[in-house]
């Protein structure tokens, strides 16, 4: 057997090994934390309160840079100081949520160390994995990952976190109301991504109950703020609709608090908000006073000749925080001072950790060593984070009188009508069953996707018009899938021709979402790409979509199913089992009317309440050693094809194959049943001998049999005309009359 065909399970052998080699990777993780909880409603924190949040800021500082100097020794560098000044507020976030009704999550992700350093001291991970295994092992990853006590949105490229969090928002305010709330902290470099600036204009459109939390550092990654995008947020963030919560500092307990009371009541009346921390003017002499450093900072102006009575604004998120001479050095950077440096990526390399370790900001004085001491010793927090479950668990089901309704709005036999007809009939059953637990997201779209008849049974805080915004569409679905853990609808429809070329984040940010058992996987959410295929509508573009199924492909490891139907039947069928199945699906539909396909006796080849099928045998005979797998609307010209040339003494088979991927052995079986040849046909791209075989022609061309294959689909897309389907499929020679020569080549 070849190495490709072995390979599967010598990796399934490994990745069970690297699981259960892990500490934290598992369906469920009971936490034992320190009980460190603040109710929003009390107006102001207590002095112990304080001390109890600020010790757990100095112990969590101090992991992170134990941390590092684990990591220098491998060489390696981090994000230590966006991860130091992301550890005070998430702190209090992590005081505040309770992981139902209020979440949160990272969109700067990279400030991971922050992130499990602080977990680390609440609890919720040994300090010694933190510090030992950091971006070492997959429970300690080099980004934010979901890990017991964190967030389920794993952070990935900058931007995405903030329309995924509305997502999430808007999702958590249809099940809880007012109670909803997510809270997301943001960098002050992504937020002028795309995806941020409509995400910010999705929660203002939606009264998502969301608060960003800008980290205002003034550093990104080559530089200062200042000499890359000189920018101040505010206007334009307000511009889309959020509402501006300043305070001077999110290291200074009771006003960033205090901004955080203003948010809370205004996520329950649905305003969206951004807390900006200003910062302060001061002199550097003040600085150094206010922080127990006047020695370090007196020698470190001193070395640049630079005096102590000089005015600086600090920033209200101090990238570096509590690390002294990075943290100064990155003070004098966005003050433009000799001596400054940024500091996006941190090390410990070459550095002497206990004298960094032995500043006064790394100190715990005798009221926050006492908090610390009594928080540790009082009766701990037991919370239980689950995984997600397992993609194909059950999700919505239709009982078998709703499906038989619904499915009375189907075309008879032989009846020429769009695959939408199917679409429409099945996602308004679901609605209709389930209005409480199917969320829609859509893009100005619907009644041509077929979504707007499944809209009139939901309330308008489950159905979310986004207008022509694509991906961020796709990214608040993603959200949305978070937003509890009971079985849901999510879906977000639009042309196939807009998830090719806009809407792709949505599908990346599967290949990024761990469970918390380890798996990398696509949530629970529904992509609905509508015209696939070169269905143009005689427009030349609309349906431009010839790309769909090697898209949908490239994202297989994550999902449970890529369907594809090839009439509104399967159509139907497809949706009701999408429905009826937990976890990430993309399904193609067709734009153009095709035949609803019979069986060679006239019959229907799907009922409303058949058994779904990957694959589903259109016309069969003993005789046939030969056979058509038709993937999409390309079906109906297959069974012509197989009727023409078994009328003329050559019997073929038809095999529809309804979704990817096969069940297992399924293709291979196929294959062996049919030694005189297989022909495939598709309504996309397939590649020519300078690209390589592509598409489903590739996966059925990959199997290693020694039953001949040939393929029917596009080679050249370059040039087309703006016709109807059939003359298209004319064009590229996607016809009855190429199946039956691909089939008597093989003969």
């Amino acid at each position: 057997m070849s190495t490709f065909a072995t390979q599967w399970d010598a990796q399934q052998a490994r990745n069970t090994t690297l699981l259960e080699n892990s500490r934290y990777m598992r369906d469920e993780v009971t936490s034992s934390t320190v009980p460190l909880s603040i109710d929003i409603n009390k107006p102001t924190l207590s002095a112990d309160q304080v001390n109890e949040l600020q010790a757990l800021d100095i112990l969590a500082a101090r992991t992170a840079i134990k941390s590092l100097v684990e990591l220098g020794k491998l060489g390696e560098v981090d994000h230590l100081g966006g991860g130091l000044d992301l550890i005070s507020a998430l702190n209090l976030t992590l005081a505040l949520v309770d992981y139902e009704k209020v979440s949160f999550t990272i969109e700067h992700a990279h400030t991971s160390i922050g992130y499990y350093s602080m977990l680390a001291a609440r609890g919720f991970l040994d300090e010694e994995a933190v510090v030992n295994e950091f971006r070492q092992v997959i429970d300690i990853a080099g980004h934010v990952s979901w890990v017991p006590g964190g967030t389920q949105l794993n952070g990935g490229r900058l931007g995405v976190m903030i329309p995924a969090a509305v997502g999430e928002a808007v999702g958590k305010r249809a099940i809880h109301g007012d109670d909803a709330w997510v809270l997301c902290h943001v960098g002050d470099a992504g937020w002028i991504s795309g995806q941020a600036l409509n995400g910010f204009n999705g929660a203002d459109l939606h009264n998502a109950p969301v608060t960003f939390i800008m980290h205002r550092n003034g550093i990104q990654l080559s530089g200062t703020n200042a000499s890359i995008l000189d920018k101040d947020p505010r206007p334009m963030i307000a511009a889309m609709g959020v509402e501006i919560i300043e305070c001077e500092s999110l290291h200074e307990p009771h006003g960033y608090y205090a901004a955080l009371r203003q948010a809370r009541e205004a996520a329950r009346s649905g305003r969206p908000t951004l807390i900006y921390p200003t910062g302060t003017k001061s002199t550097l002499s003040q600085f150094g006073t206010d922080n127990g450093i006047t020695a370090e900072l007196a020698a470190f102006a001193g070395e640049h000749s630079v005096s102590l009575d000089t005015e600086v604004w600090l920033p209200g998120a101090l990238m570096s925080h509590r690390d002294v001479i990075p943290m100064l050095e990155c003070i004098f950077a966005v003050n433009n001072l000799e001596g400054g440096e940024t500091h996006h990526d941190g090390s410990m390399k070459g550095r002497d950790a206990n004298v960094v370790l032995n500043t006064a900001m790394m100190s715990w004085n005798d009221a926050q060593r006492s908090a610390l001491e009594n928080l540790q010793a009082a009766i701990p927090a037991r919370i239980t984070t689950k995984a997600r479950p397992a993609p194909g668990s059950p999700n919505l089901l239709l009982t078998e009188a709703q499906a038989a309704e619904a499915g009375a709005a189907l075309p008879a036999v032989g009846a020429v009508k769009s695959a939408r007809v199917g679409v429409e009939a099945a996602y308004a059953a679901v609605a209709k069953a389930h209005p409480d637990n199917v969320f829609v997201v859509s893009c100005d779209l619907d009644p041509s996707t077929k979504l707007a008849k499944a809209r009139s049974f939901l309330a308008e805080n489950h159905q979310y018009e986004m207008s022509i915004e694509e991906q961020v569409s796709a990214i608040m679905v993603n959200g949305l899938a978070v937003a509890s853990d009971r079985p849901q609808l999510n879906v977000v429809s639009t042309f196939a021709a807009f998830y090719e070329g806009i809407a792709r984040e949505a599908f990346e940010m599967w290949r990024y979402q761990r469970n918390l058992n380890g798996i990398n996987e696509g949530l629970n959410s529904v992509m609905h790409l509508s015209h696939v295929g070169s269905c143009t509508g005689r427009d030349h573009f609309s349906g431009w979509s010839l790309d769909w199924v090697n898209l949908a492909i490239g994202y297989l490891p994550y999902l449970h199913r890529f369907y594809a139907p090839c009439d509104s039947a399967s159509a139907f069928i497809a949706i009701r089992d999408m429905a009826a199945c937990y976890g990430a699906h993309i399904i193609g539909i067709p734009r153009d009317n095709l035949p609803t396909l019979a069986k060679s006796d006239g019959t229907a080849v799907w009922g409303a309440n058949d058994a779904f099928e990957t694959v589903t045998a259109v016309r069969e005979s003993e005789e046939a050693g030969l056979a058509i797998l038709a993937f999409g609307a390309p079906a109906a010209i297959a069974v012509e094809a197989s009727e023409t040339l078994s009328a003329s003494g050559i019997p073929v088979d038809v095999h529809v194959v309804n979704a990817l991927p096969f069940d297992e052995g399924q293709l291979e079986a196929l294959m062996e049943r049919y030694p005189a040849g297989v022909v495939t046909v598709e309504d996309g791209l397939i590649g020519n001998a300078a690209s390589g075989l592509r598409g489903f022609a590739n996966i059925v061309a990959s199997v290693p049999s020694d039953t001949p294959t040939d393929h029917v689909g596009i080679v050249d897309p370059r040039i087309a005309p703006a016709e109807g389907h059939y003359e298209l499929w004319d064009h590229f020679g996607i016809t009855t009359e190429t199946l039956i020569k691909a089939v008597k080549s093989l003969g």
